[in-house]
Formats: C-alpha cells, sequence, structure tokens
C-alpha cells in the first residue's frame, strides 16, 4: 500500500507539515556550526522548537479553515481515503478479549464482513462490520468491501447466536454496495439482505449501527437495521454512490457530474441527520479519522457506551416496537391541503 496519499483540497496543510518535518529534522540533525556574521548570532538564523510550534498552529489552523468548508463530494473523498480506519482497526482499538467468527454454514465464508464477539468496555457484544483491506492483496480477498450473499447471511447467523445468550450487537458500516457479480447475484444476494432487512427488524437485543466510511445502498442497510444509526462526521450514507448517480443521470462520471450527484444525493452526515435517517453525528479528530486513529475509536466508543447504557435498560418488547416504528417513519410526509378558489370566495 502507498505510504503516501493526497487529498486535493488538503495541499495547503501538506505543505505545512512538509515544513514542519523540514524543520524537525533540521533541529535533530544540525549542520557545522555558522560563524557570527555582521552581530547576528547563529542561533538566530538556525531553526529552534519555537519555529516548530509556530508551524503546529498553522497547521491546525489550516485544517480547521479546510474541513469546514467541504463539499459532499470531498467528504466522499475523506470517507474513501486508504488510511481511514476501517472495522479490523477500530476493533484492535476498541475491544477486549475479541473471538472472530467464520461461515454461514451455507455456502462458505466472506472476508468482506467480519463478525466476532468481543468486550467494548465492560460489556460483551457481538461486533459485526465491512473491512475494505490495506493492501492490494487484502482488497482484491475483501472484495473491496463489497459484501456477498454468503457475508449477510454469516452476518445473520452471528446475530442469532447474540440473541441468544442476550448480547448487544455493534455493526460498522463501511461498503460502497453489495457485490454485483454474477456469483453473488446466483446465490441470492437480494435475497440474503432482505432476511437480513426484516430479521434484524425483530432481534430481541438492542443493535446500534455506525457508519464509519461509505454507507452504499442494501449493502450497507444489510447490517444497519439498528435502534440507534450514526454516522462519522466525514462518512457519507445514501441509496447509490455519486459516480453512479452521475452515470445514470448524465451518462458519464467525471469531476462535474459526480460533485452534482453528490450535492442532490444529500448523503454527508448532516443532511442524513436533518433528513432523520441518522440519529447522531460521531464527531471525528481534526482533519479527520485518517490522522488519528486512537482518538477517532475513543469518540466510537463513547458514543457505542452511551448509547448501550440507555437501550440495554428497555424491556425487549420496548425495543423491538421502537425499532419498528424508527424504519416506518423514514420517509414520511405531509401533503398540505389548500382551499379552491370557491371555497375560498365563500
Amino acid at each position: 500500500m502507498s505510504t503516501f496519499y493526497q487529498l486535493e483540497f488538503e495541499k495547503p496543510v501538506t505543505a505545512i507539515e512538509a515544513e514542519i518535518k523540514l524543520t524537525q529534522k533540521s533541529i535533530n540533525s544540525p549542520g557545522p556550526e555558522i560563524p557570527a556574521l555582521g552581530g547576528i548570532e547563529p542561533q538566530d538564523i538556525q531553526p529552534n522548537k519555537t519555529d516548530i510550534t509556530l508551524l503546529e498552529k498553522r497547521r491546525v489552523q489550516a485544517l480547521k479553515d479546510v474541513y469546514k468548508k467541504l463539499s459532499p463530494w470531498d467528504t466522499v473523498r475523506v470517507a474513501r481515503h486508504p488510511n481511514r480506519p476501517q472495522t479490523r482497526d477500530y476493533i484492535k482499538h476498541i475491544c477486549r478479549d475479541f473471538c472472530e467468527l467464520h461461515g454461514d454454514r451455507t455456502f462458505g465464508d466472506d472476508p468482506a464482513l467480519i463478525t466476532g464477539f468481543g468486550r467494548i468496555g465492560n460489556r460483551k457484544c457481538l461486533i459485526v462490520g465491512h473491512q475494505k483491506g490495506k493492501t492490494t492483496q487484502e482488497k482484491l480477498a475483501c472484495h473491496f468491501g463489497c459484501a456477498h450473499p454468503e457475508g449477510y447471511r454469516k452476518a445473520l447467523a452471528k446475530m442469532k447466536i447474540a440473541e441468544k445468550f442476550g448480547l448487544p450487537i455493534v455493526t460498522l458500516v463501511d461498503t460502497p454496495g453489495a457485490y454485483p457479480g454474477l456469483g453473488a447475484e446466483e446465490r441470492g444476494q437480494a435475497e440474503a439482505i432482505a432476511v437480513n432487512l426484516r430479521e434484524m427488524s425483530r432481534l430481541k437485543v438492542p443493535i446500534v449501527s455506525i457508519v464509519i466510511g461509505e454507507g452504499g445502498s442494501g449493502g450497507a442497510l444489510g447490517i444497519a437495521v439498528a435502534d440507534r444509526v450514526a454516522m462519522l462526521e466525514y462518512s457519507w450514507y445514501s441509496v447509490i454512490s455519486p459516480e453512479g448517480c452521475a452515470a445514470i443521470l448524465w451518462k458519464q462520471a467525471n469531476e462535474q457530474t459526480n460533485t452534482s450527484a453528490a450535492i442532490a444525493l444529500n448523503l454527508t452526515a448532516k443532511d442524513n441527520l436533518k433528513n432523520g435517517i441518522v440519529d447522531s453525528i460521531i464527531n471525528e479528530p481534526l482533519g479527520g479519522a485518517h490522522r488519528d486513529h486512537q482518538a477517532a475509536s475513543t469518540l466510537l466508543q463513547d458514543w457505542i457506551d452511551t448509547q448501550l447504557d440507555e437501550l440495554c435498560k428497555q424491556s425487549t418488547e420496548e425495543l423491538v416496537e421502537a425499532r419498528y416504528q424508527r424504519f416506518r417513519k423514514l420517509g414520511d410526509f405531509e401533503i398540505a391541503q389548500t382551499q379552491s378558489i370557491e371555497s375560498a370566495q365563500a
């Protein structure tokens, strides 16, 4: 995997970071001593820790300026950053005693969906999440995070085990969509997702779901029928990707059409919260989760702990009914009744 990846809109920040590294290198490896010239002492022209502090302040301000005005299409780019933490990264940071479970007991195992039991804080739970992979080999093995039907069947089978033992379920969504290949369709991709939607809606244990990167279409919803749904600040969640939408509407996907599609789809965390699709937005470290995995994990765990503390106090009947009502009201709208001219004149 490439060790360097630069987003176009982050170039001002990258330039300051390069300057910080160069200054730090000069401090750690000073050159030959410079004689005093014209009353100027050598330490007056060599970099020092004060310079580093000033550069760090410039870097922080530049990050604030850049991320304060991200467009929806830029948000999609951040969500796809190759250094952004994935499910295995979050498991490493927030889970103890994690034991991964494999296979759907029907066809095989799907590495694009990870399932296993572990502890988050002091609470035992089931963790289910998409995995895209980091290296080229891992990405190919994980189908770039696009799960096959056996992945969704595996997830549901493990959720049934969690329900049997009364353990809450935490799902981490990060997929551009379910795998669209011929083999996946032959093995019942649509049916597998549909069954997950039905069965998750009536599981008798608390479920929380977080979109940690990409939340594309039914591939995301297949593990996101939950009591509480949240999005990380720079993730996206929509019925289709901007490129897919652009290809349908304008017959081509380029910078201009992708930008227009991203705006029209209302796919950002703020848009989804405003439209009632998600319940919360989880803040990310300054400059995105890809800059600080540990801080992002801490913020994620705090939200999970808070939600599970509340949900675990509810009865089974309350949980299932509230979950049902939550999804029933999605897309509700009212048509304002206007008086006819005749009635208005009467």
